[in-house]
Protein backbone atom coordinates (compact mmCIF):
# COMPACT_ATOMS: atom_id res chain seq x y z
CA UNK A 1 0.00 0.00 0.00
CA UNK A 2 2.89 2.98 1.15
CA UNK A 3 4.73 1.32 -2.37
CA UNK A 4 1.39 2.22 -4.35
CA UNK A 5 1.26 5.82 -3.07
CA UNK A 6 4.82 5.99 -3.27
CA UNK A 7 4.61 5.29 -6.94
CA UNK A 8 1.86 7.29 -8.01
CA UNK A 9 3.17 10.36 -6.24
CA UNK A 10 6.52 10.01 -7.78
CA UNK A 11 4.65 9.54 -11.43
CA UNK A 12 2.59 12.36 -10.50
CA UNK A 13 6.08 14.43 -9.63
CA UNK A 14 7.46 12.77 -12.83
CA UNK A 15 4.09 14.09 -15.52
CA UNK A 16 4.40 17.71 -13.88
CA UNK A 17 8.11 17.73 -14.36
CA UNK A 18 7.98 16.63 -18.01
CA UNK A 19 4.84 19.25 -18.33
CA UNK A 20 7.59 21.90 -17.12
CA UNK A 21 9.91 20.67 -19.39
CA UNK A 22 8.08 20.47 -22.64
CA UNK A 23 6.29 24.09 -21.93
CA UNK A 24 10.39 25.34 -21.29
CA UNK A 25 11.27 23.33 -24.74
CA UNK A 26 8.52 24.98 -26.50
CA UNK A 27 9.40 28.33 -24.87
CA UNK A 28 13.41 27.93 -26.04
CA UNK A 29 12.31 26.77 -29.46
CA UNK A 30 10.06 30.15 -30.30
CA UNK A 31 12.69 31.78 -28.98
CA UNK A 32 15.32 30.28 -30.97
CA UNK A 33 13.13 30.89 -34.06
CA UNK A 34 14.40 30.89 -36.80
CA UNK A 35 17.30 28.49 -36.58
CA UNK A 36 17.14 28.29 -40.89
CA UNK A 37 16.06 30.32 -43.72
CA UNK A 38 12.77 31.54 -44.34
CA UNK A 39 10.79 31.93 -46.86
CA UNK A 40 9.33 34.88 -48.38
CA UNK A 41 6.63 33.62 -51.32
CA UNK A 42 5.53 36.20 -53.93
CA UNK A 43 2.46 35.11 -55.63
CA UNK A 44 3.12 37.09 -58.87
CA UNK A 45 6.36 37.16 -61.34
CA UNK A 46 9.62 39.40 -60.76
CA UNK A 47 9.79 42.94 -61.63
CA UNK A 48 6.25 43.94 -60.08
CA UNK A 49 5.71 45.35 -57.00
CA UNK A 50 4.61 43.01 -54.94
CA UNK A 51 8.59 41.36 -55.93
CA UNK A 52 9.93 44.57 -55.59
CA UNK A 53 8.91 45.23 -51.79
CA UNK A 54 9.46 41.94 -50.73
CA UNK A 55 12.99 42.39 -51.96
CA UNK A 56 13.52 45.44 -50.20
CA UNK A 57 12.32 43.82 -46.77
CA UNK A 58 13.90 40.64 -47.07
CA UNK A 59 17.78 42.21 -46.00
CA UNK A 60 15.70 43.95 -43.16
CA UNK A 61 14.53 40.71 -41.73
CA UNK A 62 17.61 38.96 -42.33
CA UNK A 63 19.50 41.31 -40.57
CA UNK A 64 17.30 41.95 -37.74
CA UNK A 65 16.98 37.90 -36.77
CA UNK A 66 20.70 36.74 -38.40
CA UNK A 67 18.91 33.66 -40.41
CA UNK A 68 18.18 34.21 -44.43
CA UNK A 69 14.96 35.82 -45.50
CA UNK A 70 14.51 34.08 -49.24
CA UNK A 71 12.25 35.45 -51.54
CA UNK A 72 10.03 33.05 -53.67
CA UNK A 73 8.45 33.60 -56.53
CA UNK A 74 5.34 31.33 -57.01
CA UNK A 75 3.48 33.50 -60.00
CA UNK A 76 -0.38 31.99 -60.61
CA UNK A 77 -4.02 32.49 -60.54
CA UNK A 78 -3.92 36.42 -59.83
CA UNK A 79 -1.84 35.19 -56.75
CA UNK A 80 -3.81 32.71 -55.88
CA UNK A 81 -1.41 29.83 -56.61
CA UNK A 82 1.28 31.08 -54.36
CA UNK A 83 -0.96 32.80 -51.64
CA UNK A 84 -2.65 28.64 -51.32
CA UNK A 85 0.96 27.49 -50.88
CA UNK A 86 1.28 29.34 -47.77
CA UNK A 87 -2.17 29.10 -46.56
CA UNK A 88 -1.69 25.34 -46.62
CA UNK A 89 2.07 25.18 -45.22
CA UNK A 90 3.12 24.11 -41.58
CA UNK A 91 2.53 27.12 -38.94
CA UNK A 92 5.80 27.25 -37.91
CA UNK A 93 7.38 30.84 -39.23
CA UNK A 94 9.51 29.49 -41.86
CA UNK A 95 6.99 29.77 -44.71
CA UNK A 96 5.38 33.39 -45.11
CA UNK A 97 3.27 35.50 -47.92
CA UNK A 98 3.86 39.01 -49.27
CA UNK A 99 0.18 39.37 -49.90
CA UNK A 100 -2.10 41.78 -51.41
CA UNK A 101 -4.75 43.82 -52.15
CA UNK A 102 -5.99 41.21 -54.79
CA UNK A 103 -5.26 38.14 -52.79
CA UNK A 104 -6.90 39.53 -49.72
CA UNK A 105 -8.89 42.02 -50.59
CA UNK A 106 -10.41 41.36 -54.14
CA UNK A 107 -9.93 37.79 -54.75
CA UNK A 108 -13.07 35.95 -52.86
CA UNK A 109 -15.15 37.96 -54.32
CA UNK A 110 -13.86 37.49 -57.77
CA UNK A 111 -13.57 34.00 -57.90
CA UNK A 112 -16.05 31.54 -57.19
CA UNK A 113 -13.64 28.85 -56.40
CA UNK A 114 -10.61 30.18 -53.72
CA UNK A 115 -8.50 27.54 -53.23
CA UNK A 116 -8.07 29.10 -49.53
CA UNK A 117 -9.82 31.69 -47.01
CA UNK A 118 -8.02 35.02 -46.90
CA UNK A 119 -9.28 35.22 -43.51
CA UNK A 120 -8.89 32.09 -41.39
CA UNK A 121 -6.27 30.52 -43.25
CA UNK A 122 -3.87 33.41 -42.56
CA UNK A 123 -2.36 35.01 -39.81
CA UNK A 124 -1.90 38.66 -40.25
CA UNK A 125 1.44 39.86 -39.79
CA UNK A 126 1.90 43.87 -41.13
CA UNK A 127 0.98 46.18 -43.70
CA UNK A 128 4.37 47.13 -45.50
CA UNK A 129 3.14 49.68 -47.47
CA UNK A 130 0.48 50.89 -49.82
CA UNK A 131 0.54 52.21 -53.27
CA UNK A 132 -1.39 54.40 -55.76
CA UNK A 133 -1.82 52.88 -59.19
CA UNK A 134 -0.86 54.44 -62.35
CA UNK A 135 -2.35 54.80 -65.73
CA UNK A 136 0.31 54.49 -68.44
CA UNK A 137 0.16 53.60 -71.69
CA UNK A 138 2.34 52.82 -74.65
CA UNK A 139 4.14 55.86 -76.07
CA UNK A 140 4.07 54.90 -79.97
CA UNK A 141 0.35 53.95 -79.17
CA UNK A 142 -0.36 57.81 -77.29
CA UNK A 143 1.41 59.63 -80.51
CA UNK A 144 -0.63 57.60 -82.99
CA UNK A 145 -3.81 58.28 -81.38
CA UNK A 146 -2.86 61.76 -80.55
CA UNK A 147 -3.32 60.57 -76.65
CA UNK A 148 -1.86 63.33 -73.82
CA UNK A 149 -4.07 62.94 -70.74
CA UNK A 150 -7.04 61.00 -69.49
CA UNK A 151 -10.04 62.56 -71.50
CA UNK A 152 -7.89 62.09 -74.71
CA UNK A 153 -7.48 58.26 -74.14
CA UNK A 154 -11.39 57.97 -73.29
CA UNK A 155 -12.02 59.84 -76.82
CA UNK A 156 -9.81 57.54 -78.91
CA UNK A 157 -10.87 54.52 -76.66
CA UNK A 158 -14.73 55.32 -78.30
CA UNK A 159 -14.01 56.53 -81.45
CA UNK A 160 -12.09 52.74 -81.90
CA UNK A 161 -13.76 50.28 -80.42
CA UNK A 162 -11.89 47.13 -80.13
CA UNK A 163 -8.36 48.37 -80.89
CA UNK A 164 -7.46 48.87 -77.33
CA UNK A 165 -6.01 45.84 -75.26
CA UNK A 166 -5.40 46.41 -71.56
CA UNK A 167 -2.38 44.34 -69.67
CA UNK A 168 -3.13 43.60 -66.05
CA UNK A 169 -0.74 41.37 -63.56
CA UNK A 170 -3.11 38.86 -63.39
CA UNK A 171 -7.39 38.48 -63.00
CA UNK A 172 -7.88 39.85 -59.18
CA UNK A 173 -5.25 42.35 -58.65
CA UNK A 174 -6.13 45.73 -58.45
CA UNK A 175 -4.47 46.56 -61.75
CA UNK A 176 -7.36 44.39 -63.29
CA UNK A 177 -10.13 46.14 -61.02
CA UNK A 178 -8.75 48.93 -61.65
CA UNK A 179 -9.11 48.59 -65.24
CA UNK A 180 -12.48 47.48 -64.82
CA UNK A 181 -13.38 50.37 -62.59
CA UNK A 182 -12.51 52.73 -65.20
CA UNK A 183 -14.45 50.63 -68.26
CA UNK A 184 -17.32 50.73 -66.27
CA UNK A 185 -17.20 54.96 -65.37
CA UNK A 186 -16.43 56.24 -68.58
CA UNK A 187 -18.53 52.91 -71.00
CA UNK A 188 -15.59 51.99 -72.93
CA UNK A 189 -14.24 48.63 -73.78
CA UNK A 190 -10.80 46.88 -73.28
CA UNK A 191 -10.00 43.89 -73.61
CA UNK A 192 -8.33 42.30 -70.47
CA UNK A 193 -5.13 40.70 -71.17
CA UNK A 194 -3.91 38.69 -67.48
CA UNK A 195 -0.56 38.33 -66.65
CA UNK A 196 1.46 36.30 -64.21
CA UNK A 197 3.14 39.71 -62.55
CA UNK A 198 3.75 43.13 -63.79
CA UNK A 199 7.34 42.35 -64.84
CA UNK A 200 6.13 40.44 -68.05
CA UNK A 201 2.64 42.75 -68.86
CA UNK A 202 5.37 45.87 -68.84
CA UNK A 203 7.40 44.20 -71.22
CA UNK A 204 4.45 43.77 -73.53
CA UNK A 205 3.27 47.16 -72.92
CA UNK A 206 6.68 48.46 -73.71
CA UNK A 207 6.94 46.22 -76.54
CA UNK A 208 3.62 47.52 -78.25
CA UNK A 209 1.14 44.07 -77.93
CA UNK A 210 -0.38 46.21 -74.99
CA UNK A 211 -1.59 49.62 -74.97
CA UNK A 212 -2.69 50.65 -71.39
CA UNK A 213 -1.91 49.21 -68.06
CA UNK A 214 -2.81 50.72 -64.53
CA UNK A 215 0.18 49.37 -62.57
CA UNK A 216 1.31 49.92 -59.22
CA UNK A 217 3.52 53.13 -59.29
CA UNK A 218 6.30 51.47 -57.79
CA UNK A 219 7.19 49.45 -60.78
CA UNK A 220 6.08 51.68 -63.53
CA UNK A 221 7.84 54.99 -62.35
CA UNK A 222 11.12 54.08 -63.39
CA UNK A 223 9.72 53.31 -67.34
CA UNK A 224 8.00 56.77 -66.92
CA UNK A 225 11.33 58.68 -65.54
CA UNK A 226 12.85 57.44 -68.66
CA UNK A 227 10.48 57.85 -70.98
CA UNK A 228 9.27 54.52 -72.01
CA UNK A 229 6.01 54.65 -71.14
CA UNK A 230 3.46 57.45 -71.65
CA UNK A 231 1.95 58.28 -67.73
CA UNK A 232 -1.94 59.86 -67.94
CA UNK A 233 -2.83 59.75 -64.41
CA UNK A 234 -2.52 57.99 -60.83
CA UNK A 235 -5.44 55.94 -59.33
CA UNK A 236 -5.86 57.21 -55.73
CA UNK A 237 -7.78 60.00 -54.14
CA UNK A 238 -4.84 62.16 -53.75
CA UNK A 239 -2.01 62.96 -55.91
CA UNK A 240 1.21 60.87 -55.09
CA UNK A 241 4.51 62.87 -53.16
CA UNK A 242 6.48 60.79 -55.76
CA UNK A 243 4.95 62.04 -58.41
CA UNK A 244 3.25 65.38 -57.81
CA UNK A 245 2.44 67.01 -61.27
CA UNK A 246 0.37 63.60 -62.18
CA UNK A 247 -3.21 64.07 -61.62
CA UNK A 248 -5.53 61.83 -60.05
CA UNK A 249 -8.13 60.02 -62.50
CA UNK A 250 -10.84 61.92 -60.95
CA UNK A 251 -9.15 65.44 -61.34
CA UNK A 252 -8.29 64.00 -65.09
CA UNK A 253 -11.37 63.04 -66.09
CA UNK A 254 -13.97 63.86 -63.48
CA UNK A 255 -15.15 60.77 -62.54
CA UNK A 256 -16.23 61.22 -59.84
CA UNK A 257 -15.08 58.58 -56.24
CA UNK A 258 -13.01 57.29 -58.07
CA UNK A 259 -10.32 55.27 -56.50
CA UNK A 260 -8.10 52.15 -57.12
CA UNK A 261 -4.99 51.95 -54.61
CA UNK A 262 -2.70 49.21 -54.18
CA UNK A 263 -1.72 47.46 -50.69
CA UNK A 264 0.59 44.81 -49.59
CA UNK A 265 1.51 43.01 -46.14
CA UNK A 266 3.19 40.43 -44.32
CA UNK A 267 0.97 37.12 -43.69
CA UNK A 268 1.70 33.98 -42.17
CA UNK A 269 -0.31 30.65 -42.50
CA UNK A 270 -2.98 30.73 -39.52
CA UNK A 271 -1.84 28.72 -36.09
CA UNK A 272 2.01 30.67 -36.45
CA UNK A 273 2.69 31.18 -32.84
CA UNK A 274 1.83 34.99 -31.99
CA UNK A 275 5.37 35.07 -30.23
CA UNK A 276 7.02 34.89 -33.81
CA UNK A 277 4.10 37.32 -35.33
CA UNK A 278 4.57 39.62 -33.36
CA UNK A 279 8.79 39.56 -33.17
CA UNK A 280 8.68 39.81 -37.23
CA UNK A 281 6.42 43.01 -36.95
CA UNK A 282 8.11 44.93 -34.64
CA UNK A 283 11.68 44.21 -36.34
CA UNK A 284 9.97 45.44 -39.86
CA UNK A 285 8.29 48.39 -38.21
CA UNK A 286 12.04 49.26 -36.63
CA UNK A 287 13.12 49.11 -40.35
CA UNK A 288 10.32 51.18 -42.22
CA UNK A 289 10.51 54.05 -40.02
CA UNK A 290 14.67 54.10 -40.45
CA UNK A 291 15.27 57.25 -42.67
CA UNK A 292 16.97 55.27 -45.48
CA UNK A 293 14.33 52.87 -46.28
CA UNK A 294 11.12 55.24 -45.62
CA UNK A 295 13.07 57.66 -47.86
CA UNK A 296 13.88 55.11 -50.64
CA UNK A 297 9.97 53.59 -50.52
CA UNK A 298 8.55 57.26 -50.22
CA UNK A 299 10.57 58.12 -53.74
CA UNK A 300 9.42 54.57 -55.46
CA UNK A 301 5.68 55.94 -54.47
CA UNK A 302 5.07 53.09 -51.87
CA UNK A 303 3.79 54.47 -48.36
CA UNK A 304 5.32 52.69 -45.46
CA UNK A 305 3.78 50.86 -42.74
CA UNK A 306 4.42 48.57 -40.51
CA UNK A 307 1.08 48.46 -38.39
CA UNK A 308 0.08 45.99 -36.06
CA UNK A 309 -1.52 42.59 -36.60
CA UNK A 310 -4.64 43.53 -35.27
CA UNK A 311 -4.75 46.65 -37.33
CA UNK A 312 -3.88 44.74 -40.52
CA UNK A 313 -6.79 42.16 -40.12
CA UNK A 314 -9.14 45.03 -39.50
CA UNK A 315 -7.92 46.97 -42.78
CA UNK A 316 -8.09 43.47 -44.94
CA UNK A 317 -11.76 42.77 -43.49
CA UNK A 318 -12.52 46.45 -44.74
CA UNK A 319 -11.03 46.16 -48.07
CA UNK A 320 -12.76 42.65 -48.90
CA UNK A 321 -16.15 44.84 -48.38
CA UNK A 322 -14.92 47.67 -50.29
CA UNK A 323 -13.76 45.76 -53.00
CA UNK A 324 -16.98 43.24 -53.27
CA UNK A 325 -18.88 46.35 -54.25
CA UNK A 326 -16.78 47.20 -56.73
CA UNK A 327 -16.06 43.49 -58.13
CA UNK A 328 -20.10 43.20 -58.25
CA UNK A 329 -20.45 46.77 -60.13
CA UNK A 330 -17.79 45.67 -62.68
CA UNK A 331 -19.52 42.40 -63.52
CA UNK A 332 -16.41 41.24 -63.66
CA UNK A 333 -16.15 37.41 -62.48
CA UNK A 334 -12.92 34.29 -63.38
CA UNK A 335 -13.77 30.85 -63.14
Amino acid sequence: MHAFHFTRRRLAQGVALLAVLCTASWAQAQNAWPQKPVKIIVPFAPGGTTDLLARAVAPELSKAFGQQFVVENRAGAGGNLGADVVAKSAPDGYTILMGTVGTHGINRALYPKLPYDPFKDFAPITLVAAVPNVMVVNIDKAKAMDIHNVKDFIKAAKAHPGQFNMASSGNGTSIHLAGELFKSQTGIFMAHIPYRGSGPALLDLMGGSMDVMFDNLPSAMPLIKSGKLKALAVTSAQRSGAMPDLPTIEEAAGLKGFEASSWFGLLAPAGTPADIVNRIQQELAKSLNTPAIKEKMLAQGAIPSGNTPAQFATLIESEHKKWAVVVKASGAKVD
